[in-house]
């Protein structure tokens, strides 16, 4: 499996947000549904190492957060629903950063800028717009080689154009044969990807909401 996860508890004081006795995903594209305060972003901040958790966390059936947490996390990329970055670090500063971290292939960076739009590299990120926050945050959900990358709410802030480019970029990421999680607290209404499955994340737990994709379903429309 590219992704499980097994008896996975995360509480905040007394209130308990999430408890998955098990879940687990294969190659693909997946939806997460989830009404606000649902838990969404709690379990993608969990599945992205940045949360401490009860349970088990395992990528490719080798990479068990635990254990092995700067492996795992080279592999699992996560694009917050909104981010908060410091006020005084410019577009540049971040990409620079994280593609250090994340150990990106020569000239990654500029494929993505160019691919979004993102023409405000030195701008501080205080002076910068949702929109350009949000782009900004999702080039930084693609830097390196992730094997899965979770993007929340990645549609919101952004405008149509640059929901054309997401999409190709999911596309071509795909194409290399990373796996997706995508998320909203609305149903998936767009033509342009085709959804392996759909979740929907409530009473703490996942729920699957439809079954498999047809197995011979093209992920690139014609």
């Amino acid at each position: 499996m590219t992704l499980s996860v097994q008896n996975l508890r995360k509480s905040y004081g007394n209130h308990e947000v999430l408890a998955i006795p098990e879940w687990s995903i294969d190659d693909g594209i997946y939806w997460i549904q989830g009404e606000n305060g649902a838990g969404k972003s709690t379990l993608f901040r969990t599945l992205a190492g940045m949360l401490p958790y009860e349970g088990t966390i395992l990528l490719d059936d080798r990479y068990d957060l635990r254990k092995q947490p700067v492996e795992y996390r080279l592999r699992l990329n996560l694009g917050e629903a909104e981010p908060l970055y410091p006020a005084f670090l410019t577009p540049a500063d971040l990409l620079a950063f994280v593609a250090e971290a994340k150990r990106s292939p020569a000239g990654q960076v500029e494929e993505l800028v160019n691919a979004l739009g993102i023409n405000f590299l030195d701008q501080t990120m205080g002076a910068c717009s949702s929109g350009m926050i949000k782009k900004t945050s999702l080039a930084l959900a693609f830097l390196g080689e992730p094997r899965i990358i979770i993007l929340d709410e990645p549609l919101i802030t952004i405008d149509q154009e640059a929901r054309g480019n997401l999409f190709g970029l999911i596309h071509a990421y795909r194409a290399r044969g990373v796996t997706f999680l995508l998320s909203s607290h609305q149903p998936f209404e767009h033509d342009d990807l085709v959804i392996t499955a759909s979740y929907a994340l409530r009473n703490k737990t996942m729920m699957l909401q439809n079954p498999l994709a047809q197995p011979n379903a093209p992920e690139v429309p014609s």
